[in-house]
């Protein structure tokens, strides 16, 4: 109830700024007597019947129709369309969405048309046309069409954008917004009201409050308090400001279940009792009851059963007076349960049972209003196919119609492009060879690029891991970690600039950083490093390629198995490729990332990418393959038994 109490003063919003209406409503009345020019008095007609939006909806459909009648007979389509916009919000405002549909479509359909034909008010059909594909957009929302209504929308901004209209814009970003929010998809939410809120602050536009209250209610419901609540204090201020009475009703409202979940009982009651006093001043019967149902929801978990009561029968009966079975429904509810807490079970059973009648009627009603809604979702989406059909059949006469003509000008053109082809061939074959070998030397300096990303990587894990030696294990063991991470930065240092180095290198690298992981985690593993007696020693690879896969080994494999493991590294040849192969006995590549998926804060490495990254390069350079595969190793039973890790890298060598 809340979200549709704001979506609906959003709505009148969106086309009508009410105050100091009369005054404008008189002086358009005054002008309109005394003009005698037909397309000035459909202008004003129309004009008038968007003042009486807020105030009097027959005074609105009167002067629409009036607009209508007019513009159709002197053949003025910017008005005509214009009228069926006012026609259209008249039975939105009346809750008649199957008449709203058709006057917004054909709003749609004479705007659409015009755009191609009218060039000398295309600025102001532009406005039409996001004005009609907004209106539809809101009358789907109603119906909880979503879809439709999020196609509609962003047809919408998509204008708005073009012709650089940001007060509108804005207002379609915040009911895109109330879209998601309704669909529960909060991210996609917030991030349209935040766009909203800037284009709004940006244009001093007082509709703000509705965006900021809009983004303080996700926060509150994914219990983010300072967030709800400086958003919140926004609206605020923002509704002192413009006397916006509703919304600041509704803000009072939220700032009550605010404070009721934040552990503060008498700033709740305080702030309900001020939204009871701002609806009672516009004698909004809708919000006072949707306040009641807050207090006695309020007092019932605070088990004051007297006050609970009073407040669900006065929320009862204003839902009453007022037809709306869901508070009905949401009413009878909460009073049985009181009785039933207050040991009274007849009174309790009897309200329950006009609980189940209430609910039984909502859902009629619903039920009803689903099969209204597909029958004019049916005839729209007919008449959208219809009106489809015809723009298919006037594009296809108009390409027939200069099909001879750009068949001339394409022969003639393809004259001139093979003259200019030829050219163009001749040069290119001269810069080929050039452009090839500028290619091969790019990707070089690619790869060692990347290599210099990897030893910054590299760094940052080590002293990681030394930081979280010393905190656990002392001095005297940090001093031991310390000299073996001053030996492993010597070795780095010496190849940190090649993009080769030799096989034996990249061991010994292997051979210290294990060590290091070794003793930072109590020996929680063993490691074996083992190199085919057929590699030679001038074969070689690329500095740090095989450690970011040994620290997941490590991080991900064995220490969450939290049991003495074992990591075994071999390097062999295989035809014209080496392989290095990677094996560890954790608890398997599925579960660790399972681990990570459900962790509170997961670590985001670039070792991993960059390495994808880094034998991309080293297959452009080479042209061979380079890639790796990982798998889960599994026992006899299919249980996992731990990762294995091969890279298969080109043969070569240091020059």
């Amino acid at each position: 109830m809340k979200l549709k109490a704001l979506f609906i003063c959003f709505f009148i919003l969106f086309y009508a700024d009410f105050y100091s209406q009369e005054k404008t409503i008189d002086s358009l009345k005054g002008v309109l007597e005394h003009s005698k020019n037909d397309i000035d008095r459909t202008v004003l007609l129309n004009a008038i019947a968007t003042e009486y939006m807020s105030s009097d909806p027959k005074m609105m459909q009167e002067y629409a129709t009036k607009a209508l009648e007019l513009s159709q007979r002197i053949k003025y389509k910017i008005e005509e369309g214009n009228a069926y916009l006012n026609l259209g919000n008249v039975n939105v405002i009346l809750g008649k969405y199957a008449a709203a549909l058709d006057h917004f479509y054909n709003a749609q359909n004479i705007f659409e048309t015009e755009i191609t034909s009218d060039a000398k008010n295309r600025l102001e059909i532009k406005k039409g046309l996001a004005r009609a594909y907004g209106s539809l957009g809101i009358v789907f929302s109603e119906q909880s069409n979503y879809a439709k209504a999020l196609q509609y929308h962003l047809k919408a901004v998509k204008v708005y954008e073009e012709i650089k209209d940001e007060g509108r814009m804005a207002r379609i970003y915040n009911n895109i917004g109330i879209v998601y929010q309704a669909l529960k998809e909060d991210f996609k939410a917030l991030d349209y009201f935040i766009k909203a809120q800037k284009l709004q602050e940006k244009t001093g536009d007082m509709t703000v409050g509705i965006t900021t209250t809009n983004i303080g209610n996700i926060y509150l419901r994914q219990k983010n308090y300072p967030k709800a609540l400086e958003y919140y204090t926004k609206s605020k201020n923002t509704f002192d400001k413009s006397k916006d009475v509703r919304g600041l009703g509704e803000l009072y409202n939220n700032l009550g279940s605010y404070y009721s979940q934040t552990g503060n009982p008498t700033m709740a009651l305080e702030n309900w009792n001020k939204a009871i006093a701002e609806f009672r001043s516009i004698d909004d019967k809708f919000g006072i009851s949707d306040t009641y149902s807050h207090l006695g929801n309020f007092y019932f978990s605070q088990k004051k059963y007297n006050e609970a009561l009073e407040n669900a029968n006065n929320a009862l009966r204003l839902a009453k007076e007022l037809d709306v079975l869901e508070q009905t429904m949401n009413s009878q509810k909460l009073i049985s349960a009181i009785y039933e807490a207050q040991n009274n079970p007849i009174l309790a059973f009897q309200h329950y049972k006009l609980y189940t009648t209430a609910k039984d009627s909502l859902i009629s009603h619903e039920n009803i209003r689903k099969s209204v809604q597909a029958e004019m979702n049916f005839d729209f989406e007919k008449r959208e196919a219809l009106q489809e059909e015809a723009h298919e059949k006037k594009e296809l006469l108009f390409k027939e119609q200069n099909k001879r003509y750009r068949l001339q000008t394409i022969f003639g053109a393809l004259l001139v492009l093979l003259f200019f082809g030829i050219i163009f061939l001749i040069y290119n074959r001269m810069q080929l060879k050039k452009t090839l070998t500028l290619q091969k030397e790019l990707a070089e300096y690619e790869q060692k690029a990347l290599h210099l990303q990897m030893n910054p990587h590299f760094v940052f894990n080590c002293l990681g891991s030394i930081s979280s030696f010393i905190v656990q294990n002392g001095t005297d063991s940090a001093i031991k970690y310390l000299s073996k991470f001053s030996k492993l930065m010597r070795l780095t240092l010496e190849y940190s600039k090649e993009s080769l180095i030799p096989i034996d290198k990249e061991i010994e690298g292997l051979q210290n950083y294990l060590e290091l992981e070794q003793l930072r985690s109590d020996k929680m593993f063993n490691f074996s490093i083992t190199k085919s007696d057929e590699i030679e020693d001038d074969v070689a690879l690329p500095p740090l390629l095989l450690q970011p896969f040994v620290e997941n080994a490590i991080l991900h494999g064995l220490i969450p198995k939290k049991e003495v493991g074992k990591i075994d590294i071999e390097f062999l040849l295989q035809g014209e490729s080496l392989i290095c192969t990677i094996v560890d006995n954790g608890i398997g590549f599925e579960k660790s990332q399972e681990l990570k998926a459900s962790s509170v804060s997961i670590h985001k490495s670039m070792a991993l990418d960059i390495t994808r990254k880094r034998l991309e390069m080293m297959e452009a350079v080479t042209s061979k393959t380079s890639k790796v595969e990982i798998k889960e190793l599994k026992d006899d039973h299919g249980n996992p038994k731990g990762t294995e890790v091969i890279l298969y890298l080109p043969i070569q060598y240091i020059k």
